[in-house]
């Protein structure tokens, strides 16, 4: 009996080890998640200030906008997928769906991403430098 229920023990603390990861690596890819929206703000109001002076004003800014409302929709799965009670069968196969959506759109975020820093603020051939509006031409 004493056996039976170490096996029990054993069991259940698996399924909670299993858990426990899985909570631990949802906080630290949204926190991954939060970094990169960071970033890209960073970025977005670091072009919006240069202007078009940036060797690659429109494309950065196009790729930016396209990463953020990426992400944005990201969330959005996301927080569809853990409205899902994957006891049902029904809401597996939506999962399964949504999962592998989500998949795709943070791969693609990534690529973006890749190109942005291709493309980036420091790289361009042209030195950019911010005007001050109110300073005085002599």
């Amino acid at each position: 009996m004493a056996q039976v229920e170490g096996r029990a023990n054993e069991t259940e603390m698996k399924a909670m080890d299993a858990n426990r990861y899985a909570t631990k690596k949802t906080i630290a890819q949204g926190m991954l998640d939060i970094a990169l929206l960071t970033a890209n703000a960073s970025q977005l109001k670091y072009i919006l200030q240069v202007g078009e002076q940036h060797q690659f004003y429109k494309l950065m800014l196009i790729l930016i906008s396209l990463s953020i409302v990426m992400q944005l929709l990201v969330g959005i799965l996301f927080v569809a997928i853990g409205s899902l009670n994957i006891n049902k069968q029904q809401d597996q196969t939506a999962a399964i769906i949504l999962n592998d959506i989500i998949l795709v759109v943070v791969f693609v975020i990534s690529v973006v991403n890749v190109i942005i820093s291709g493309f980036g603020i420091e790289y361009s051939s042209q030195p950019l430098k911010l005007i001050d509006q109110h300073a005085k031409v002599p």
